[in-house]
């Protein structure tokens, strides 16, 4: 461990946030990152347990104990190769990673968790500024080759695995930019593009080829990808947006959370973001806006409707209020159920909890407000309470319920792999093959909406087992 005593010392100090009055004034990240002395001092934390339970918090098993010992000593570039090892992209994770390693972090128990996520955004930045990260050229190519299609965190880690092991790969995105959901989903001030940018350079000096604005299905068919390549591995999203199907959700102002946070990106980019807007431009400047969703992407919303100054801005929540504190004895080490304010509440909004909502109100086809109702949930069932009835002030109604999986026209209708009863692509995590032999899923087409950290585990996983399938044996880790 770094310092025996670190933990028994040292409070934990995490990274903090530029002011917020100053932080709505643009899109750009805004987390103020340690020194090194006090990141070595954080590192000095770990305790390196007997049993290290942040690596079962962690979905790609990050050697954390490690690393943390590596950074107390000053011994960034070895910390780099270690966290490498098991993480393709730390630099997306330490940013977007909602941190299930810290939640079950022994100093948990008494709420004084390692900074483990702002040190795995050190090291992997120090790499990038120091000229760590190289691109890693497969010896001998194969001779097989694989398609990979989709360009998210997934599909992004496959082919850079299986570059790496002597495939040629060929990504294929039917945007016209690498990234997927990171890149239109996410808001650039939790994460700014250009870090996507850098690692599609370093994969394509391994090898990797993007064939951006190339819908599978659309553009190119499944079969001719069959005829073409050795393996498939699909990699796309789970965009199938969950509906809003009250009366009046087909009004002028009800648009799903994708559609908003899609244009912002493109703006952000320079991008014309009404070539893929069929609905027309949509910012919330000068609106009342409620958001419909109390996880990550309806706290996006919020985040990127203060930016563009909307006049208000509540979130509503079907679920009542989850404890500000979680009892440890019932949750550690896993993840606890607990009351979550994001840096984009903290910018400014009105969150509602148990709230049901009843009807979209509107004149001439355009939205002026919504009817709900408070709830109670009694023995798991719902139970709209009498006479809690109330009506938002809304301009523009943003559904951020979550998605109900992949898509099927086009690429699964075309591919017809058997799905499962979520309807996602169906196959198994020790070979990740569908139905057709040929055929390999990974990621949120595989397991459904889920973390960027569960998709980079699934994206090296899958390529160790095309790998395997494809030369009888493989070296790729799990």
């Amino acid at each position: 461990m770094g310092k025996e005593t670190g933990f028994l010392e040292l409070d934990r100090q995490d990274r903090t946030y530029a002011d917020p009055a100053e932080r709505v004034k643009h899109y750009k990240e805004f987390v103020i990152p340690h020194a090194e002395p006090a990141l070595k001092a954080q590192a000095s934390r770990c305790m390196n347990c007997g049993i290290p339970y942040c690596h079962n918090g962690c979905p790609v098993n990050n050697i954390i104990p490690d690393w943390n010992h590596l950074v107390y000593e000053g011994d960034w570039q070895n910390a780099l190769e270690v966290l490498h090892s098991t993480n393709n992209f730390p630099e997306f994770t330490g940013r977007i990673c909602p941190a299930p390693c810290e939640a079950a972090c022994t100093l948990n128990i008494v709420d004084q968790p390692v900074t483990i996520k702002s040190i795995e955004c050190a090291i992997v930045d120090k790499g990038w500024e120091n000229g760590w990260i190289t691109a890693q050229v497969a010896a001998k190519k194969t001779g097989k080759s694989v398609a990979v299609v989709g360009s998210g965190p997934a599909g992004l880690a496959a082919a850079q695995q299986l570059a790496r092991a002597g495939h040629s790969v060929t990504v294929f995105e039917k945007n016209d930019r690498v990234g997927g959901l990171m890149r239109y989903g996410i808001p650039d001030f939790k994460m700014e593009k250009h870090l996507i940018n850098r690692r599609m350079v370093q994969m394509e000096a391994e090898g990797v080829a993007f064939r951006t604005s190339v819908e599978v299905g659309v553009h190119v068919s499944v079969e001719s990808l069959k005829e073409n390549f050795d393996a498939i591995v699909l990699a796309g999203g789970a965009e199938d947006p969950r509906p809003l199907n009250i009366p009046g959700y087909e009004m002028q102002g009800v648009r799903f959370a994708m559609e908003f946070l899609t244009q912002q990106n493109k703006r952000v980019a320079g991008d014309d973001e009404i070539r893929a807007a069929p609905r027309g431009s949509l910012t919330a400047t000068g609106k009342h806006v409620v958001v419909i969703g109390g996880g990550d992407t309806g706290s996006d919303c919020v985040g990127t409707s203060n930016r563009q100054g909307a006049l208000s801005v509540t979130q509503l929540e079907i679920m009542p209020q989850p404890p500000v504190k979680e009892n440890k004895a019932l949750s550690w080490p896993n993840w606890p159920l607990k009351l979550r304010t994001s840096s984009s509440h903290e910018e400014g909004v009105s969150r509602e909890f148990a709230v049901l909502t009843k009807r979209v109100v509107g004149e001439n086809g355009v939205v002026t407000g919504l009817e709900c109702v408070r709830v109670e949930w009694e023995g798991g069932k719902m139970v709209e309470v009498p006479g809690s009835e109330f009506t938002l002030k809304a301009d523009l109604i943003f559904l951020a319920m979550g998605f109900v999986g992949p898509r099927k026209q086009g690429l699964l209708d075309q591919a017809g792999v058997e799905l499962d009863a979520r309807g996602n692509v169906k196959a198994d995590t020790n070979n990740y093959r569908t139905s057709d032999d040929k055929i390999f899923a990974c990621g949120d087409m595989r397991r459904g909406q889920s973390l960027v950290v569960w998709a980079i585990r699934e994206g090296r996983q899958a390529a160790r087992a095309v790998d395997e399938a494809l030369m009888g044996v493989t070296e790729l880790p799990r």
